[in-house]
């Protein structure tokens, strides 16, 4: 199915949700694993990004009836209301917590080697360290690209910022991380998911 087949479809589970359950659990299971890895890479607690990945789909099942697909799509109406429970959160608690570097994608069940588990928490440390030297708009937009895997339509939609201008702020801040930490590999982050605009 292509990228407007798929909009389509969830455009019409979305309205369906509203009445019935099994539509909107359809929706859960296409965007949980992307809205608990925004969550993740914005917060260092993992059960306080589990928290806050639960008050989200709450709140979209809460005001699903409200959503309309003539506005935005379902994804972008979904990553809103995961922004204002981030926003919220970091107002009540007045905390900064933004990237955590635990690499999302990696299943529980794999293990490795002790030496490779030191080299991945020294690399995730020095990424930890680049990152908070980005700004928060930056990491805002970095964890929507990479671990929310919105495309930069999506995220200008929601940030308010023009497509182009946020291809331009990811291309800068992945540079500069490059930059920070001497060329190497930016661990959980596609090489190819970024490009110049």
């Amino acid at each position: 199915m292509d990228f407007d087949g798929q909009m389509r479809e969830e455009a019409v589970l979305a309205v369906r949700a509203a009445q019935d359950r099994l539509a909107f659990v359809t929706l859960y299971d296409r965007y949980f694993h992307r809205i608990y890895n925004y969550m993740r890479v914005r917060i260092l607690d993992p059960e306080l990004a589990d928290d806050l990945t639960a008050q989200v789909f709450e709140r979209a099942f809460k005001n699903i009836h409200t959503y309309r697909p003539e506005s935005a799509p379902f994804g972008g109406w979904l990553f809103a209301i995961a922004r204002n429970a981030l926003s919220d959160h970091l107002r009540a608690t007045r905390r900064r917590q933004f990237f955590s570097l635990d690499i999302l994608r990696s299943s529980p069940a794999e293990k490795s080697a002790l030496e490779d588990g030191f080299i991945q928490r020294e690399s995730h440390q020095e990424l930890l360290h680049s990152m908070s030297r980005l700004s928060e708009r930056e990491r805002d937009l970095v964890g929507m690209k990479f671990y929310g895997g919105l495309s930069n339509r999506q995220i200008a939609e929601l940030s308010g910022l023009s497509e182009s201008n946020v291809g331009v702020i990811l291309y800068r801040a992945m540079h500069r991380l490059r930059e920070y930490l001497g060329e190497q590999e930016l661990p959980g982050v596609e090489n190819s998911g970024y490009e110049r605009v």
